[in-house]
């Protein structure tokens, strides 16, 4: 029997795939550290590193922590974080949030001086800070049962976002999901002569069992319910594009999806249908699996870490929040 080979035409595919040298010179999706930002989680005290159980290789910093945290991202080539804070306490209506000597507040003005070209992100939120978890205050809704009400809690985002600001921010980021805020922020902002402040909103932010390991290191499950009432069903693709344009409308800067990985289809939608430099958020859960099957010996986690975040960065999110950028740099530098 006679084996017939292919006329050399037909190797076309396989030619550039030679050698490494040849994969990347026509490589079409780049991974940089540079697309990178680096998720915080900052606390109260003095000499705290410890360990986030649910987020191995993450931490709970402490204030003193930080400059050192700093130099080490901007050596990696890391341009931003993106500041989570642990107050010293919590109560109904989130105060420690606005406090301009508040745990973030003091977090920005560390960093800033310890590195002043690291992009300070914050997260404007409430969940954090409150007694019950949820992420705005709560009001009996028209039922009589305790939900969040949305309009009560835009100022109190709002001044948090301008307290942040004040404190050194170059950029807030409001990933409440209430309606409008957007809006309430950028109209603040301006009225404290803090207009030329980027927002990067997280737009569609879907109520996802992918933030579990987050809740734990923020501290910050809900008391009571869950957050389905404000945040996006992930069945809602069409909705997520309306979410995003609305807060564009608002006056958002950056837009996000989050989760990441199971969004791809968005990412790509939001790229395809928005103009705005758009962010993708490679969330805890995320993390953490690919942490836990590496260390059972499943998985190659530089190889998988490295394929996820390109994906990420294929399907057209020029900005990767992402709880590997230490490491991914690091290996995108050897």
């Amino acid at each position: 029997m006679t084996t017939r080979t292919l006329p050399l035409s037909f190797r076309r595919f396989r030619r550039l795939r030679r050698s490494e040298a040849l994969r990347a010179l026509v490589r079409e999706t780049r991974l940089s550290p540079e697309q990178f930002v680096y998720p915080l989680f900052v606390a109260h005290g003095r000499g705290v590193r410890a360990e986030i159980a649910s987020m191995p290789g993450q931490y709970h910093l402490s204030i003193d922590q930080l400059p050192a945290e700093a130099k080490e991202l901007r050596s990696l080539g890391i341009p931003a974080v993106l500041l989570f804070g642990l107050p010293a306490a919590k109560d109904e209506a989130g105060s420690e949030a606005y406090d301009a000597d508040g745990i973030v507040q003091r977090a920005i003005r560390t960093l800033k001086d310890a590195a002043p070209d690291l992009v300070v992100i914050t997260d404007v939120c409430l969940c954090e800070y409150t007694s019950h978890g949820h992420c705005g205050v709560i009001a009996n809704g028209p039922d009589g049962q305790a939900e969040v009400d949305n309009d009560a809690t835009l100022p109190l985002l709002a001044r948090t976002a301008v307290s942040h600001v004040e404190a050194g921010a170059d950029i807030v980021a409001p990933s409440d999901m209430m309606d409008g805020r957007v809006a309430a922020i950028r109209a603040a902002l301006d009225d404290s002569n803090l207009g030329h402040i980027p927002i990067m909103a997280y737009a569609a932010k879907q109520a996802s069992a992918f933030y579990g390991p987050f809740r734990v290191a923020a501290e910050s499950a809900p008391q009571f319910g869950d957050r389905r009432g404000y945040q996006m069903d992930p069945a809602n693709a069409r909705e997520a594009m309306r979410e995003i344009e609305a807060d564009i409308e608002e006056g958002a800067d950056i837009v996000m999806v989050k989760p990441a990985l199971p969004n791809l289809d968005l990412i790509a939608r939001a790229r395809d249908r928005f103009d705005l430099p758009l962010a993708a958020y490679n969330v805890s859960g995320e993390y953490a699996m690919v942490k836990a099957a590496a260390a059972a010996g499943y998985l190659d986690e530089r190889l998988v870490t490295l394929e996820i975040l390109t994906a990420i960065r294929r399907a057209g999110a020029e900005i990767i929040i992402t709880y590997h950028a230490k490491e991914a740099a690091k290996w995108l530098g050897t």
